[in-house]
């Protein structure tokens, strides 16, 4: 009897609980009742985002040296002003290439910037093409369909293995080809040029797929009606993609070049997995790995770093909202 009553007055409670919860969400403004079914999501992206950045941009204001489990001195700005103005003294061992007279932040920079907008370019231009064959009705267009998507499935690690393969001197495929050409050396995977042009046709061809898939994705939305308006009109295909596709694709090739870019900025796996190593094509990636991880372990200044790499991303990605928002205040949808 006890027991019955004792429950009877936690569930009288909980409803209670229950209802004055309710009662309070009621009386919120919609403004604050959308915050409030998105407190968790903000919370996740606190830990998941910002709270490494944090502790980055915190790191990066202390000395290199970590000693007895905790940051070491102090020291302000002091790691930025060496990796801006200094030449190579921070820079690995293996970064230094007396060929190159800058800084080794701004190969690292020059590289990173170079490598993601020949990647993305040509993975625009090429997914664009995959999405329009596989958005065509033709015989076979599963096949098609299939081999597009196969290099998205890869990973990073076989993917550079397979180009390793490819240029690797003695037995490679395309390495004594491409040297009688007078295109590449006879270690490919030894010097930066060729190395570079390496891995960014690895990273096109991978990620062309990622990219059809977003912009096949934007072509299947494009209203039909228009088409037919068109040929009534009598325009021709140049007119019907220029007039047509091109303008209503447009917001969604923005957002898959948004996330292409901010990708081809972190790069790091398809370099290490397919040349000799980062030291071939010096990334800013590579850059904060070897200071870490390398010979000496410059941890403030990887920090700074980092934190220099997220500022580049975040320029990118503020350069794409404005190009976003004016295509959808073109297209009426803002």
């Amino acid at each position: 009897m006890a027991v019955e009553q004792g429950r009877s007055e936690v569930a009288e409670g909980s409803g209670g609980v229950l209802t004055r919860l309710g009662t309070w969400t009621e009386n919120l403004s919609e403004q604050a009742y959308a915050y409030l079914l998105l407190t968790p999501a903000f919370v996740v992206l606190l830990l998941f985002a910002f709270w490494p950045l944090a502790s980055a941009i915190r790191m990066s204001f202390f000395a290199d040296v970590i000693t007895g489990g905790s940051l070491g001195e102090f020291v302000g700005v002091q790691n930025y002003v060496q990796l801006l103005t200094n030449n190579n003294a921070l820079a690995p061992a293996a970064f230094v290439d007396p060929s190159f007279e800058t800084p080794i932040l701004e190969q690292a920079l020059f590289m990173t910037i170079l490598f993601a907008v020949l990647s993305v370019t040509g993975e625009t231009l090429l997914g664009f093409l995959y999405a329009m064959l596989m958005k065509a009705e033709y015989k076979g267009r599963r096949l098609v369909r299939l081999l597009i998507i196969l290099p998205w499935a890869i990973p990073i690690v076989i993917q550079g293995m397979i180009f390793f393969l490819l240029f690797r001197p003695g037995y490679g495929l395309l390495t004594e080809p491409l040297q009688q050409l007078g295109i590449f050396s006879s270690l490919p995977l030894n010097t930066t040029f060729d190395s570079f042009v390496i891995v960014t046709v690895a990273d096109i061809w991978k990620t062309s797929a990622f990219m059809a898939l977003l912009i096949l994705a934007g072509l299947e939305s494009v209203n039909q009606d228009l088409y037919e308006v068109a040929d009534v009109m009598g325009a021709s295909r140049w007119q019907r993609f220029r007039y047509i596709t091109f303008p209503l694709v447009f917001p969604v090739l923005m957002v898959a070049m948004l996330f292409r870019t901010m990708g081809a900025l972190r790069v790091y796996g398809i370099i290490e997995s397919t040349t000799v190593g980062c030291s071939t094509v010096p990334s800013m990636t590579c850059l904060v790995t070897q200071m870490m991880f390398g010979s000496s372990t410059l941890y403030g200044s990887a920090a700074a770093v980092s934190v220099l790499i997220a500022i580049v991303v975040g320029l990118f990605i503020m350069v794409y909202l404005l190009f976003i928002k004016q295509s959808n205040q073109s297209l009426g949808l803002a």
